[in-house]
């Protein structure tokens, strides 16, 4: 059995919807939000965080309820804020859905 090639493989996938928006952005002048294209170079401190999580080795994705260290960081500001205790071993998840959809004070 013979492999199409690569390019015949893919000839119907069209256009990325990311180069669709650059493509509106750029003919309308507008600000591109579709891919993140900063415009200007990233502080000094981020990149060499980068760098020494790259060094250690620290280059996965963080398990699916969050990094130990974050969710501890979060009991503690609830508890400082008055919210109830929570163990972060077991009652917290870092996510991207806001906690106040979710709970009452």
């Amino acid at each position: 059995m013979t492999l199409p090639s690569a390019a015949e493989r893919v000839r119907s996938f069209g256009t990325s919807i990311f180069s669709e928006i650059t493509a509106l952005a750029i003919e309308y002048q507008a600000v591109n939000l579709g891919q993140g294209f900063p415009d200007f170079a990233g502080p000094d401190w981020v990149k060499q965080a980068a760098i020494e999580a790259i060094s250690a080795d620290q280059n996965q994705y963080a398990p699916a309820i969050g990094l130990p260290r974050l969710r501890n960081a979060v009991a503690t500001t609830w508890a400082a804020q008055g919210w109830r205790t929570l163990d972060p071993q077991h009652e917290v998840t870092i996510t991207s859905v806001p906690p106040s959809r979710f709970l009452a004070r």
